[in-house]
């Protein structure tokens, strides 16, 4: 039960549809020409028509050629849909430098594209086009036409004032762009590794149905070959030619061994068969079992119970979630893990501790977050670093999905190591149970 290696899911490439960009691209156009009607002929203020119609109308030819030269469903590399939405800040800084600079409520518009990439595209680029705002404002504090007002009472803003602007607009880009980029991250790891999960279960459910078939065909076999081993059988008494007799006899030979091979794919894989379903003292040796031979003791203890022990579906997710959490402990122990059960009428729960270090303090509220590490100290070599990350979001949200509640604790100081709790109502977990047998007697608490 290997973890899947986060460098399959995390880093995609990032890629932005020309069609997206375009979109609002063709919006800024619109929002433009409407603020400049508006200004002109509703408020009729004196503004430089003439110089801002010629920047709008460059960017609507070069949305238009875009348009008809490339495919808009086309998904752009980084690099070009960072460029477009640089120039989207160059025009909005050239409108600007004729309508009043920084005095125009308008320029918070440089945010736009800023918080655009910080959602789409890669870190450096994001940072690129922040400093490119960050400088087109700066210029813009000092080189700009006056700001359209009633030239009858003119407005002054103090210097005090702009430079206020231009200091909200650099905080703005900044913090807006690390909280959207924050969030964007959270959100693309979480269906990353949503996505690995998905992979892993499949991977699982992929494996049973691959036994079920094993077994279909070991049964359709079953009969062609019984019926040419008992020919063979027959020729081989009947043939007075020996060296006849010893190519039937080799032919009966093969064709019972293959009778034994399907045999053996018959009880381990029939659906239906006893290891479909099991003892909930089985399946935990089940998935104890490829552990043992690590250098690290392996405890189970079964406690006894006055019910019935539980018997449950082999289930791909239980089977590969409690593997992960064991194969986590066995990495962590030092000596010992334990494997702890018990059961009643209403709860089934597995406990699963080791003598390691435990949690960190600083993460153990944090576990079963996607690509959350524990590091060593920078005294300890690079061999002793371990993750406790996505195979472990995989591993909690597969048990879930079964109905388990997962928690993760620390032992009782004195004692040292992390402790895994997984519990089920016992209705879940035997879900699709078989009718109910006699009361089974519970082995007593002691090591298998």
């Amino acid at each position: 039960m290997n973890d899947v290696a986060a460098s399959d899911f995390r880093h995609p490439r990032r890629y932005v549809r020309l069609d997206t960009i375009l979109r609002l691209r063709w919006l800024a156009v619109l929002g433009q020409l409407a603020a400049i009607f508006v200004v002109r002929q509703g408020l009729e203020f004196d503004v430089e028509v003439f110089p801002c119609l010629a920047i709008i109308g460059l960017s609507a030819l070069l949305n238009l050629t875009l348009q008809i030269a490339f495919n808009p469903m086309q998904r752009l590399e980084p690099a070009y849909a960072a460029a477009l939405l640089a120039l989207n800040i160059v025009e909005l800084a050239g409108l600007l430098f004729f309508t009043g600079g920084l005095q125009n409520p308008f320029s918070f518009l440089f945010l736009v594209p800023v918080l655009i990439s910080a959602t789409a595209l890669p870190v450096r680029l994001t940072i690129g086009l922040g400093g490119l705002a960050v400088a087109c404002a700066s210029v813009l504090v000092y080189f700009h036409f006056p700001l359209p007002w009633d030239s009858d009472d003119p407005l002054i803003l103090p210097p005090i004032y702009l430079f206020g602007v231009w200091l909200s607009i650099v905080l703005a880009i900044g913090v807006t762009s690390l909280y959207a980029f924050q969030v964007t991250e959270e959100s693309r790891k979480l269906s990353d590794a949503l996505a690995a999960t998905e992979l892993v279960l499949a991977r699982e459910q992929h494996l049973t149905q691959l036994d079920g078939l094993a077994a279909a065909a070991a049964h359709e076999l079953g009969t062609p070959l019984s019926t040419i081993f008992l020919i063979s059988r027959e020729l081989e008494r009947s043939s007075q030619n020996s060296q006849i007799a010893a190519d039937i006899k080799t032919l009966r030979e093969q064709a019972q061994r293959c009778r034994d091979i399907l045999a053996k794919i018959t009880q381990l894989s029939a659906s239906g068969a006893p290891f479909d379903r099991m003892l909930l003292s089985t399946l935990i040796e089940e998935i104890v079992a490829p552990h043992r031979d690590f250098g690290v003791a392996i405890k189970v203890r079964i406690a006894v119970a006055g019910s019935r022990e539980p018997v449950g579906t082999r289930n791909p997710a239980i089977l590969y979630g409690i593997g992960n959490i064991l194969e986590n402990a066995v990495d962590f122990a030092r000596t010992t893990v334990e494997v702890n059960a018990w059961w009643n009428n209403e709860t089934i729960e597995i406990v699963i501790s080791d003598d390691g270090p435990g949690f960190a303090p600083d993460i153990i509220k944090r576990i079963g977050e996607p690509y959350l590490s524990r590091r060593r100290g920078p005294e300890e070599s690079q061999s002793d670093h371990r993750g406790l990350g996505l195979g472990v979001f995989i591993a909690r949200t597969l048990l879930e999905r079964t109905g388990a509640r997962v928690s993760f604790s620390n032992r009782i100081f004195p004692d040292h190591g992390a402790v895994v709790q997984v519990a089920w109502p016992r209705g879940r977990f035997e879900a699709d149970d078989i009718p109910a047998e006699p009361a089974l007697a519970a082995p007593p608490l002691s090591a298998i």
